[in-house]
């Protein structure tokens, strides 16, 4: 048979969020689900006459407020501050990623491809190449095609951590995905990929 729980909850008046009362039996997951609940309603807030909101529905005020925080982290980095650039290259990241799921994927890909590869220059300032290799390599993985940069970066890093094979991996996967760009923006990856494959020999002929 169905059986009905009545769940100690209450409603706070100042935000209308919902939230557990005291209870001396715990019920498993119920913190993580009132959080759905509450971030699902505050994300329908911000449309007045329209819930639920229309398919592919952008809300304008969370790009706009992206798109300061990638370009105060733009800036940070050109001063120098990597870690500041890092700190803003992140918050963006987090507000990207937190769009509500009814908003275009598409364009949460593209926005985050572009933070993530920003944000790997910015460990790469840094020698934080562990770091700059896992960012190029999310923004290579959400935008595989005309993102030379995010590549050279991925490629960069691991050279310098001394894990050629995985370069020139990289690399020639790089240059399979910008084919239609050689000659135009795919140079630094070909010489990149030359220098790496000269490394390679010489390994190769110092093992011998």
């Amino acid at each position: 048979m169905e059986s009905f729980t009545l769940l100690p909850l209450t409603m706070e008046d100042s935000s209308k969020s919902i939230l557990p009362l005291p209870t001396t039996v715990p019920i498993p997951d119920l913190a993580d689900h009132l959080n759905e609940l509450n971030s699902l309603h505050r994300n329908l807030l911000q449309f007045d006459n329209a819930i639920p909101p229309p398919p592919g529905l952008i809300n304008p005020k969370r790009s706009a407020q992206i798109n300061k925080l990638r370009e105060s982290g733009n800036a940070a980095f050109r001063k120098q501050s990597f870690g500041d650039a890092v700190k803003l290259y992140s918050l963006a990241l987090e507000m990207c990623l937190g769009r509500p799921h009814w908003e275009q994927s598409a364009l949460v890909r593209e926005e985050a491809s572009m933070i993530y590869s920003n944000r790997a220059q910015a460990n790469i300032a840094m020698r934080n190449w562990a770091e700059g290799m896992c960012d190029a390599e999310m923004s290579c993985g959400l935008k595989p095609k005309d993102n030379v940069k995010a590549w050279y970066r991925r490629a960069l890093c691991l050279k310098e951590m001394n894990k050629l094979e995985d370069a020139r991996e990289v690399l020639e996967m790089g240059c399979e995905w910008e084919a239609e760009n050689q000659g135009k923006t795919d140079g630094d990856l070909r010489a990149l990929l030359r220098d790496v494959l000269k490394l390679v020999e010489e390994k190769e002929k110092a093992s011998l």
